[in-house]
């Protein structure tokens, strides 16, 4: 099929940001510097090149850089090239230069879209349910659980007393959520017990919760901006960090170095990584996407989404790729109900953007049980206690996410 309802037309091709990421290797910075500074003047640039922190990315704007910067101690490089024209070509000479490990043009990265907006509550606490969330004893209590995406809602009132860092990486908006996305997932991962009125949305409901403003208000970021929130969550300590953003990846497309020297240094440093698998699938007509970038690296958690009944979604990507593009592990991801800016407060969505922030929080809980479950034996942790399911782990991974304590939950229908 061609015509534009064809399944297999959801995987567009990613749109690049006009700068090209330069992943270097074990090389000395002042040299990472040289070859950034070579490539500028090749272009006529001719700048000098400038070491940056993560804070220091912050607050530029990555989309028109006046010169090439280096994010310190990460040896990842980005440079602009003038009119995006030759970007390819920029790339390949990169590459050509000794210590270069990967050049290739930068993405724009997206929040997951949820694939079918629920409009009924049924389900809407099903995930806190099918975890074991409910029955678990822990809460997430002195675990600190980074959220990377379009900010929060901080003055939403089921968070008013919580323990909320937040830094935004989007030049000229401030870490309140304009688009939604990101307050819906921190009320999955780290929202509250509940009410009266209110039934429990959230995993860990004590956890500190680091908001990171990676996308914009229409839900869109640069690799840099994301890169650089990476960097910023595991410097501050922070045991899980959730990313329900990414891109579409093509059928043998092999992982960035960049994600993957981020995820690595998270997990060296006690940190576990959770992205969203991706939402590109068409099940329904028998067309199963790849899991999408940043999810596709190997040292990252690719997570799956599944319904009520324990289905997987109709539209949740699956292990199509190997070496990092494998799902890892499976969540609720389907009529998911959180938290959502003023003055809506609640919405119930779906997609695999529902479903990582479940495992964030039920990290968070095993990171809680034991101070010994830190960055690779969190992960083992997660897998080992999953539970498993009838389908096929190239499409729910280990299986279902499940809770320190918690007694092993049945699908709800």
């Amino acid at each position: 099929m061609t015509d534009e309802t064809s399944p297999f037309l959801r995987l567009k091709a990613p749109r690049p940001t006009g700068n090209v990421i330069i992943v270097f290797g074990d090389i000395p910075e002042d040299e990472q510097l040289r070859i950034l500074e070579k490539g500028s003047r090749s272009m006529g640039a001719g700048a000098q090149a400038l070491a940056l922190a993560a804070d220091d990315v912050a607050r530029i704007d990555t989309l028109d850089l006046p010169q090439p910067i280096l994010m310190r101690g990460l040896g990842i490089g980005t440079i602009h090239v003038p009119g995006h024209a030759g970007i390819a070509a920029v790339a390949q000479t990169f590459r050509a230069e000794e210590g270069v490990n990967e050049a290739r043009p930068e993405f724009f990265m997206y929040a997951m879209p949820p694939s079918v907006l629920a409009s009924d509550d049924l389900f809407r606490t099903w995930g806190v349910a099918r975890t074991g969330a409910e029955n678990s004893p822990f809460t997430g209590r002195g675990i600190r659980v980074a959220v990377l995406d379009t900010g929060f809602d901080l003055d939403h009132p089921d968070f008013q007393g919580r323990t909320i860092v937040h830094q935004s990486f989007v030049p000229g908006e401030d870490v309140m959520d304009g688009q939604g996305h990101g307050t819906h997932c921190i009320g999955t991962a780290a929202g509250p017990r509940g009410g009266a009125n209110l039934p429990r949305y959230g995993i860990a409901t004590e956890a500190e919760i680091y908001v990171g403003k990676v996308l914009n208000n229409r839900g869109v970021g640069t690799e840099t901006d994301i890169l650089a929130g990476m960097e910023w969550a595991i410097e501050q300590g922070c045991q899980v960090i959730s990313m329900s953003l990414g891109r579409p990846t093509q059928t043998g497309e092999k992982p960035s170095a960049a994600y993957e020297r981020l995820g690595r240094m998270a997990l060296d440093r006690g940190a576990l990584i959770a992205a969203a698998a991706g939402n590109d699938s068409t099940r329904e007509f028998g067309f199963v996407a790849p899991v999408g970038a940043p999810a596709n690296s190997p040292s990252i958690m690719a997570v799956a989404a599944v319904d009520a009944s324990d289905n997987v979604a109709n539209f949740s990507s699956g292990g199509i790729n190997t070496n990092g593009g494998e799902v890892n592990i499976a969540a609720p991801g389907v009529s998911v109900f959180s938290s959502v800016p003023r003055p809506r407060l609640y919405d119930t969505l779906n997609g695999t953007s529902m479903a990582c922030p479940h495992v964030a929080g039920i990290a968070a809980l095993w990171a809680e049980s034991d101070p010994g479950l830190r960055g690779q034996s969190l992960w083992d942790a997660l897998v080992r206690s999953a539970q498993p399911m009838s389908h096929p782990a190239s499409d729910v991974g280990a299986g279902m996410v499940q809770a320190p304590g918690g007694d092993e939950a049945a699908p709800i229908a």
